[in-house]
């Protein structure tokens, strides 16, 4: 469970709390608030989230409205943990690729797991731009491409600093997965073969096809034990809870754990090339 699904569930057990303090079971409730029963429900879980309005009512029904202040510093809260991609990427994707250089360089260590795409410290710069493109595409946000492509490449300094460190793993399935074309795919392997296993300060692993399931998740970065840096579909959310960072902790050992390295991640590599080559 991620920090905003927690705060999410805290809040919606505090509501219910309210609702049966009140004594008024779930179908009660929502007949003397005017909802359906399922909105209710979906409140209380944790799985919707609720607006202002909504708590105003609740507090309404239950016949509580001192609990209305502490309630909506609670919303607000759970609001505020949520930050979604169009706000992060309103000023265009090179703003976003900055604020990465800053968080990388301020890392003594970055590990990053990355399942569908390769890691962005390892991308070339065609591959970049093919997945800068397909992103500013699909979220409809300011056309800033080159920039964003530069910006992404100045990150790839990082690598060479003295006194940072980077563990960095990427899926078989990312070998695979086919962004711009494959020609670039074929660049961006030779690339890697060429200078991800050389670099003294990256140590970069392949996690196999068919590797142990261990839990979901999605690409992430944890920098040093403070902080980590998690991309969905709608969001970028960042990690700082003890308790959170502890399962982002478990998910890497396994996934480490699970990686080959060296010689064998570049034979992995060098059929995914291959591969790519003869579909060109």
């Amino acid at each position: 469970m991620t920090e905003v699904l927690r705060a999410r569930a805290a809040l919606g057990a505090r509501l219910r709390e309210l609702r049966k303090d009140a004594r008024l079971d779930g179908a009660q409730f929502s007949v003397l608030a005017g909802w359906n029963k399922s909105k209710t429900s979906r409140i209380e879980l944790g799985r919707q989230t609720p607006n202002e309005s909504d708590l105003e009512i609740w507090c309404q029904t239950c016949q509580a409205p001192l609990a209305l202040p502490d309630l909506l510093a609670s919303l607000r809260n759970v609001e505020a943990q949520w930050a979604e991609w169009k706000r992060i990427a309103a000023a265009g994707h090179s703003r976003r690729q900055r604020r990465q250089v800053d968080l990388e360089g301020r890392a003594a260590l970055q590990r990053t797991y990355a399942p569908i795409v390769l890691p962005g410290l390892l991308q070339s710069e065609n591959y970049a731009r093919a997945v800068l493109t397909q992103c500013i595409r699909f979220l409809g946000t300011p056309d800033d491409l080159e920039d964003a492509v530069a910006a992404r490449m100045r990150r790839k300094e990082v690598l060479r600093r003295p006194r940072h460190k980077f563990v960095l793993l990427a899926d078989e399935a990312a070998l695979y997965k086919t962004v711009g074309d494959s020609s670039v795919m074929a660049a961006q392997l030779q690339d890697l073969l060429d200078s991800a296993f050389e670099l003294p300060r990256v140590l970069f692993g392949i996690v196999p096809l068919k590797a142990e399931f261990t839990y979901l998740t999605t690409s992430f970065d944890l920098f040093d034990n403070r902080l980590a840096l998690v991309e969905t579909v709608s969001a970028e959310l960042t990690v700082v809870t003890a308790s959170e960072l502890a399962l982002y902790e478990r998910v890497w050992r396994s996934l480490q754990g699970q990686a080959v390295y060296g010689e064998r991640a570049k034979a992995i590599v060098a059929a995914a090339l291959s591969s790519h080559l003869a579909d060109g």
